[in-house]
């Protein structure tokens, strides 16, 4: 971990804002100059503070006019391993995100579908079939704001 200063919270602000951001136009925002603004770019990169930088895509424009957020619970643990359902469920091309996590169930996924008949497919064909599966409980997004995070 390092510690971050002002400036350092301010390159984070704006890369979150706009990655595609160069250190020139970093620098000029900031005050700073092209090469010290890299520098500072490359010490968050290299501390693994800045893990890349993403394409932020509209998925509804995409065609992907549906997502839900399921609940998955394994029907026995001990007859499949997390990993087996975690490299299985990771090659569902609809299933964006993959969360084990501690309370009613052991995944959320985060699964975007064309529609809720198109979802329906995926899920039966797809997801139901997955090793392990036992229960699952769909919750359909109506709607998201998507923040930055904080970056105290």
């Amino acid at each position: 971990m390092i510690a971050l200063d002002e400036i350092d919270r301010q390159i984070l602000r704006a890369l979150v804002a706009d990655a595609t951001q160069s250190a020139g136009a970093l620098g000029r925002a900031l005050g700073l100059s092209q090469p010290a603004a890299w520098r500072r770019v490359k010490r968050l990169e290299e501390a693994g503070v800045l893990a890349g930088r993403r394409v932020a895509l509209d998925l509804e424009k995409a065609g992907f006019g549906v997502t839900v957020f399921l609940g998955v619970k394994l029907a026995t643990k001990g007859r499949v391993s997390l990993e087996d359902f975690e490299r299985a469920v990771a090659a569902i091309p609809e299933v964006q995100a993959v969360h084990h996590v501690l309370g009613l169930y052991d995944y959320r996924l985060r699964v975007v579908a064309r529609d809720l008949s198109d979802f329906e497919r995926v899920l039966r064909r797809r997801i139901m079939t997955l090793p392990g599966v036992g229960n699952v409980e769909a919750n359909v997004l109506l709607s998201e704001e998507r923040r930055a995070g904080p970056i105290g």
